[in-house]
């Protein structure tokens, strides 16, 4: 599978960005320290993200960003589609010409396994992975080692 640092920074930002809004715009400062994601990377993403119709973005002071449906309706293999990235295991990136222009005798095994993985990326939410005792325990130790007394959103 080739899902690279794109992808994954894109649903982690996502999820900070969904365990942290409480009804107000997060700044990608704030999730580039919790999340250790260098703000100029944050940025690019951002703007695939809002072009991507994922999120909303709030201009001036105490600007940044909110979620721009609920957190239930937005998948994981949305994020990573709306950042370009690829779930594809095959090794000619679907194009069936693996073996010298010709299709190779696993190429239909890998593009089913990437279909699956996608059909799997699109069953899991945003809205689900932040009601997990996991991520919210994770999302409450990011906001201790930051100073900050607040608790993160037990309802995204």
């Amino acid at each position: 599978m080739r899902l690279t640092t794109r992808g994954r920074y894109a649903v982690t930002a996502m999820l900070d960005l969904v365990l942290n809004h409480e009804s107000h715009p997060v700044s990608l400062a704030d999730i580039s320290q919790r999340q250790q994601i260098s703000l100029s990377y944050l940025e690019q993403l951002f703007a695939r993200l809002r072009r991507g119709g994922l999120v909303n973005s709030v201009r001036g002071p105490g600007g940044g960003y909110l979620p721009a449906m609920p957190a239930a309706s937005i998948s994981i293999a949305s994020i990573i589609d709306a950042v370009d990235e690829s779930v594809d295991s095959t090794r000619c990136g679907g194009l069936s010409d693996c073996q010298q222009g010709d299709t190779c005798l696993t190429h239909h095994l890998w593009s089913e396994l990437s279909d699956e993985i996608h059909t799997y990326l699109t069953s899991v939410t945003l809205g689900s992975l932040a009601q997990r005792e996991e991520t919210r325990q994770i999302a409450l130790r990011q906001h201790r080692n930051m100073g900050d007394k607040r608790i993160p959103a037990t309802s995204p």
